[in-house]
């Protein structure tokens, strides 16, 4: 409860903040340069040396793939089919396509299945969400921001993503059995956990609910998408699969998070339909709580 508190504390801030004229028009340019260059490496560090990869979890690193790349074929031909410019379409990839399966999923995974389901949880983000925001979330920015590009422009710019060097990082001390500890991991921590005040005063300062009329199809079909069809493919995917119940648990109720804060913000720095990345979140946040108590009492 106390983390669902944090999320919209946060939000109301940066909403608040607008009303702030010392600041800048673009002030959460700099907060997601920051998100992108502290906290966002800090939790790879911290967590992915710690996962023990079992064949047995293949099913939770599969479903954010499942996701996303459904939502790389359905978004573009929605896009087709209402006219919608590239910019918005990319725009719903990444957010639509990417779910909030860490900060806001870990506490409610806890919430609803017990400390036990927390390793399921940040399996599922850490082997699946993580690699894909930070390799095919760079692609899809580039792509609906500048065009195409250049195999070598674009290995470029995903080495060079602070977030996918500390991944690339993670794996490799890893393999060699290292995890951070002592000081080197109380350090990280205090980076990691700066990740949702910062993410969400973001995504308030962005947020502009005087435009949602403007944005309306594509952020009901985006959120529509993303709360109830993603966890309805997922459901039905694993339902007829032997697994043990937990993991399903975890599956669905990870499927069906809001959209991941990462995503919007990597949407709003490529000038991907900044005000849709802003009001999936931040109506996204919000609303999946209801729907997310929907599901749980459905896997009951």
């Amino acid at each position: 409860m106390t983390n669902i508190i944090l999320l919209l504390l946060c939000l109301l801030i940066g909403l608040l903040l607008q009303k702030n004229k010392a600041l800048p028009k673009d002030a959460h340019v700099a907060l997601n340069s920051v998100i992108l260059h502290v906290p966002l490496p800090a939790i790879a560090l911290l967590n992915i040396p710690r996962i023990n990869w079992e064949v047995s979890l293949a099913s939770l690193f599969l479903v954010p793939w499942i996701i996303f790349l459904l939502a790389l074929s359905i978004f573009p031909l929605l896009g087709k089919i209402f006219s919608w410019d590239k910019r918005t379409v990319g725009c719903l990839i990444l957010t639509a396509g990417l779910g909030n399966t860490s900060f806001v999923g870990f506490p409610v995974v806890e919430a609803f299945f017990g400390r036990e389901a927390i390793k399921y949880a940040v399996f599922l983000d850490q082997s699946g969400s993580f690699p894909i925001v930070t390799v095919l979330g760079i692609w899809v920015a580039t792509k609906y921001s500048s065009g195409s590009m250049r195999a070598g422009e674009f290995v470029k710019k995903v080495f060079l993503f602070p977030p996918f060097m500390a991944f690339l990082v993670a794996f490799i001390l890893g393999f060699f059995n290292w995890e951070a500890q002592g000081m080197v991991e109380d350090i990280l921590n205090k980076m990691a956990v700066t990740l949702t005040p910062l993410a969400l005063v973001s995504v308030g300062l962005q947020l502009r609910f005087k435009e949602l009329a403007g944005e309306f199809r594509p952020l009901v079909m985006g959120l529509g998408y993303k709360l109830l069809l993603a966890p309805l493919l997922i459901f039905s995917t694993f339902y007829f699969v032997s697994l043990p119940k937990m993991i399903f648990d975890v599956a669905v109720i990870e499927a069906a998070m809001a959209p991941m804060i990462t995503g919007a913000i990597i949407a709003s720095s490529y000038s991907l339909n900044v005000r849709l990345s802003g009001l999936m979140v931040g109506i996204g946040v919000p609303l999946s709580f209801l729907t997310l108590i929907m599901w749980y009492y459905i896997l009951m």
